[in-house]
């Protein structure tokens, strides 16, 4: 009987001991920066003061240190200084051009949320009078550090010849001027503060106004809307999320946009989150209801080996469920032309197959050689031959190393002879074709031969092993590239420009390779992509 106080004390105390060292692992956890990689998607608070389907709207979902720390805890040892830094320049760039400095104005009391909304003027609207200009909006730690932010923007600005004005709207105090953000040319600017741990930022009353205006009804603000609603539910993480009309899609994002109004795609939808040294975006970009893209069938499997057959290195590798059909939508015809290498190809081989494939289809590129592989039965070689014939190329068998071709070639005249004897004609390889068992190979070089088929024997490669990491083997189209391929593609997509500029520097240094994952669905494409960083 003695020892049951006893246990009872010790369970008490083994409970205790268990639910500190709990409540201290969630404490650490809320604080550490890798909880970014799980942070569910919830509707911004910000959202609220954000007019329904703003041209674009951005929100980050964590205080301006945490990515950097992110970065440092994921980056190899000899590079987390590196990683850091690069981060840095970017947040502090990205409040510069807001005309807000980090370290000296916002670091000791900015917290989650952060949001940022830009609107299209009206015509003959003034800059600033309603809908034009942009609201940013920046939470705080605590109350008292809204109240000095504010205290301290508009006693530096009124010092700088700023005439402010003190009014009440909706029963909420506004200031607001016409001066200078960081010495930059006069502009109307307007604040206000909510709760007394939201601060509102405007370029202008009339923007701070409207913000306030749709804040009480929800039918008239971002947060309120079902689609929106739905979207994050379906995205499901994110430490950041952007929205885009369909007119910012190829403003802002660069997107090129089809010419007929029917083909174009609807608003985009976008979560960020960081996944170990990577960076993962997912995505749902509206489509009108007459695109559809192909779905997996019963061929996934001859994807997969084609895959698995492939043992050459390559610069970039896809696989594309239906070619055939994706040819035919020309929101996507740019891109399906320049994954496949069809564009930029030395003659119409890779173009017809293509365009005559009902997948799956595999296609890897290095340097400027295209290698294509299909199933055996489709495309028939017999269905390319009046195109091929069209365009003067001659399909003949050819023998190498014991493996039975169909080549084509084109005559054409050599180059003239000095003695002004008559110019021999050249026969240029254009295209192979070698068929192994369920499976036909399409490429321009005879050394692309080796290296294909028979067994993996060390597993996946390197691209192999992206698409892997998307985790998406029922989608439409996978295109994955290596570290040079990667970078060069970013240096030409017009975001990666803004922010390089924003960074004040280069960002593409680090980057190891890139993936990409369309599915589609009947008004939806899903996007999965996947930014690689890291020792190549």
């Amino acid at each position: 009987m003695k020892a049951r106080p006893f246990l009872a004390v010790l369970l008490a105390l083994v409970l205790v001991v268990f639910g500190l060292g709990l409540g201290g692992w969630w404490l650490v956890w809320q604080r550490s920066a890798l909880r970014l990689q799980r942070l569910p998607l919830v509707v911004p608070r910000a959202a609220r003061f954000v007019p329904r389907d703003p041209p674009l709207s951005f929100h980050l979902f964590s205080d301006g240190d945490q990515p950097l720390d992110y970065a440092r805890a994921v980056a190899p040892p000899r590079q987390r200084r590196q990683a850091a830094a690069a981060v840095g320049r970017l947040r502090d760039g990205a409040f510069a051009a807001a005309g807000l400095d980090y370290d000296g104005e916002l670091r000791s009391w900015l917290a989650a949320p952060v949001g940022l909304a830009l609107f299209e003027a009206d015509a003959g609207e003034a800059p600033g009078a309603s809908r034009g200009g942009w609201l940013l909006a920046l939470g705080s730690r605590d109350d008292g550090g809204a109240r000095q932010f504010l205290q301290r923007f508009w006693q530096t600005r009124s010092l700088a010849g700023t005439d402010l004005q003190i009014s009440t709207y909706r029963g909420m105090g506004l200031i607001s001027g016409r001066g200078a953000l960081l010495g930059r040319t006069p502009m109307p600017l307007a604040t206000a503060l909510v709760d007394d741990d939201l601060v509102l930022i405007a370029s202008g009353r009339g923007v701070l106004e409207q913000a306030l205006d749709v804040s009480q009804i929800p039918e008239l603000n971002q947060a309120g809307q079902a689609s929106f609603q739905e979207g994050l539910r379906r995205l499901g993480t994110g430490a950041a999320l952007l929205q885009a009309s369909p007119a910012a899609l190829e403003r802002w994002l660069g997107l090129p946009l089809p010419a007929p109004a029917d083909q174009r795609p609807g608003g985009l939808l976008l979560a960020l989150r960081p996944d170990g040294p990577s960076l993962r975006l997912s995505g749902l970009l509206g489509l009108p209801p007459e695109i559809a893209l192909p779905e997996v069938g019963a061929d996934a499997g001859l994807g997969q080996a084609l895959l698995a057959a492939l043992h050459r290195p390559a610069a970039s590798l896809a696989l594309v469920q239906d070619p055939a059909s994706i040819a035919t939508i020309p929101l996507l015809q740019p891109l399906l032309e320049r994954l496949v290498g069809a564009a930029d190809a030395a003659g119409p081989v890779p173009a017809l197959v293509v365009g005559s494939d009902g997948g799956p289809l595999l296609a890897a590129a290095s340097g400027d050689r295209w290698l294509l592989g299909t199933a055996a039965d489709r495309p028939e070689p017999a269905a390319l031959e009046a195109a091929l014939a069209a365009d003067a190329l001659i399909a003949a068998p050819l023998e190498v190393d014991g493996q039975l071709l169909l080549a084509w070639t084109r005559l054409q005249a050599g180059p003239g002879r000095r003695d002004g004897r008559s110019e021999q004609l050249q026969a240029p390889l254009l295209g192979w074709r070698w068929q192994r068992g369920d499976q036909a190979w399409w490429g321009e070089s005879l050394g692309q031969l080796e290296g294909l088929g028979g067994p993996q024997k060390q597993g996946t490669g390197r691209l192999q092993g992206q698409l892997a990491a998307l985790a998406v083997p029922e989608a439409a189209l996978q295109w994955a590239l290596d570290g040079p391929r990667a970078r060069d593609v970013l240096a030409a997509w017009r975001p990666w420009q803004r922010l390089t500029a924003l960074a004040g520097g280069p960002l593409s240094e680090p980057v190891t390779g890139l993936a990409l994952a369309l599915q589609g669905e009947t008004g939806v494409l899903a996007v999965e992509a996947r930014l690689d960083f890291g020792a190549a």
